[in-house]
Order: structure tokens, then C-alpha cells, then sequence
């Protein structure tokens, strides 16, 4: 995509929407957004799932007590998940987005329908909600007692939302430059589901103890509303936000390739073989329609000239 043009008045940057194609339509919105709300159910289902056994009070917590080795088996176990729940076909069919900041970010980064992100934003917000209620009904009281408390996230003391915001935002923003960079590259973006994995993996091993690593408004949204805690929840749900738009707005100013597609499972990029054989085969079909027109038109010909002549007689 290229940089926006540098003016010398006041006119404000271009709407992210410019030059995009047709955006869908209601309907396949609507089915995407059911998609995006089924992936976030499962992605935090499991992650409460993660925190209530590798966290809470199991054989597990027990035989590795200390923080850092709980957070590495969450990491490993949600490094996993992700991948597995782009490249389904679910994931495949929405982009398996499943955080607001991805969808906002694509949008900005126009590949993704201004009439998208609203829908999937609730979706997925949606989605984070019915994901905790789900684990608190398979996994009963010990996901509403601490430590576990619904998997809601805390920053570590001291920490204010001073503090947590630019943390957070400057994750996420890290996420969305490595992502854009993989998809606009044929031979990367069919790793960005495993790339997404290693780095939401990573976070939650490195900065989970320091900062929560969140890094999505429906990681936190469900479990916060579900714990009473909101203390720390305008941050967790905006930082990832301002982190994406800031991302994006780097991107476009910088990167000279374009983003092929706002699917994570890489899902409508083409290599250049097939991008030269997409052609060839709708220059073959160009030809053939034009040669049916012809043919039309001739046979349309023939019968005007055959009424003219029956009109003569």
C-alpha cells in the first residue's frame, strides 16, 4: 500500500476505505461475525481453562509453583490454540481476527470493510463473555475463586494505567507491524497463524507476571466483567487499539508492499505463478465471451435480415 502523499495544506490523511474493494454484504458480515463470535468463545474458554489448571489449584500448580513456570506452560498452551483456531474453517472464512485491535488494524491498513469492524467488534466482545460463563459451567467454583477469578488479568504492583497503556499499546503494536510485513509477502503469509502464536505466546511468558499481556480488549473484557475488576479495564480495552492504529499508520508511511489480505491463515493470497495463471485463465475466458457476443450478434443480424426480407415480400 503506498504512503500516504505528503500535502501542504490542512486536508486531513485519507480515508482508510479509499481504493478498497466492494465491502460485503449484510449478510456475509453477519455470518463472518457469528464466525469471529464462535473463535473468541473457544479462545477464552480455553484460556480460563489454561489459567484454572495450570494456575489454580491442580496437580500441575502444585508440581511447578512458581509464576513464571505456570505462565510458560499458558504460553506454550495458547501458542498452540491460536494457529489451530485461525486455520480453521471458521478462522479461514472470517480471518480469525478475534480481538478488535486485529480488526481495527486492518481496517486502517485497508484490507478489511469499514462495515466489518463494528459487527466483529461485538462479536467479539460477545464472544469473550459467553467463553467465561462457559468454563465457570465445565469447570464450576474454583474458576470464580482466586487464583484463577475468571482469568482476569492484573498488572503487577506499583503498576498504574499510566503505565499499563503504553505497555500494552506497544505490544500489540510490535504484533501488527510483524503481521502486516508477513502478509504482504506471498511466501510469509501463509506463517502468520504460527507467527501470531509464537508472539502472543512469547508476551504472555515474558510480561504476564509485569504487565498481564493482554494484548486484546476481548482477553480482558469478559473476565474483568465477570470478576468485578475495573480497575485496570479501560486499558486493557483501549491500549490495544491506539497500538493498532499506530502500527498501521507506521505501515502505510513506510512499507512499500501492500497487505494482501486481513485473513491471518494468509487465506486469498496468491503466489505470482498463480496470480499469472489467474490471468491466463480470465484472458481465456474473456475470449471466449467475446466470441459469444459475436456469434450473437451475427445470429441477431441474420434474423433482422430475414424479417426485412419476409416484410418485402
Amino acid at each position: 500500500m503506498q504512503p500516504w502523499p505528503v500535502s501542504t495544506g490542512t486536508s486531513a490523511p485519507p480515508d482508510p476505505d479509499a481504493g478498497r474493494a466492494a465491502p460485503p454484504s449484510w449478510r456475509l458480515t453477519a455470518a463472518h461475525s457469528a464466525s469471529e463470535a464462535a473463535l473468541t468463545t473457544a479462545l477464552l474458554f480455553c484460556v480460563t481453562s489454561f489459567v484454572r489448571w495450570f494456575i489454580g489449584p491442580s496437580a500441575v500448580s502444585r508440581a511447578a509453583p512458581a509464576i513464571h513456570v505456570e505462565l510458560l506452560f499458558v504460553g506454550l498452551a495458547v501458542a498452540l490454540l491460536i494457529p489451530a483456531l485461525v486455520l480453521s474453517p471458521l478462522g479461514r472464512a472470517s480471518g480469525g481476527h478475534m480481538n478488535p485491535a486485529i480488526s481495527f488494524g486492518m481496517w486502517w491498513l485497508g484490507v478489511f470493510s469499514r462495515r466489518a469492524v463494528i459487527p466483529y467488534t461485538i462479536a467479539q466482545l460477545g464472544g469473550s463473555l459467553l467463553g467465561v460463563v462457559l468454563a465457570r459451567a465445565v469447570w464450576g467454583a474454583p474458576v470464580a475463586r482466586a487464583p484463577v477469578a475468571y482469568a482476569v488479568l492484573r498488572p503487577a504492583p506499583g503498576w498504574t494505567n499510566a503505565m499499563l497503556f503504553p505497555a500494552e499499546g506497544a505490544g500489540v503494536a510490535v504484533i501488527v507491524v510483524l503481521v502486516a510485513l508477513f502478509l504482504s509477502v506471498h511466501e510469509l503469509a501463509r506463517l502468520v497463524p504460527w507467527l501470531s502464536g509464537i508472539l502472543i505466546g512469547a508476551a504472555i511468558t515474558g510480561l504476564g507476571a509485569i504487565t498481564g499481556a493482554s494484548l486484546s480488549p476481548a482477553r480482558e473484557f469478559g473476565p474483568a466483567i465477570f470478576a468485578g475488576q475495573f480497575r485496570f479495564l479501560i486499558s486493557y480495552l483501549l491500549a490495544p487499539i491506539a497500538g493498532a492504529a499506530l502500527a498501521a499508520w507506521l505501515v502505510r508511511r513506510s512499507q512499500s508492499r501492500r497487505v494482501l489480505t486481513h485473513h491471518l491463515s494468509g487465506k486469498h493470497v496468491e503466489t505470482p505463478n498463480e496470480v499469472r495463471l489467474s490471468r491466463h485463465r480470465r484472458g481465456r475466458y474473456v475470449t471466449c465471451l467475446d466470441d459469444v457476443r459475436r456469434r450473437l450478434a451475427d445470429h441477431t443480424g441474420l434474423l433482422r435480415d430475414r424479417q426485412a426480407g419476409k416484410e418485402g415480400t
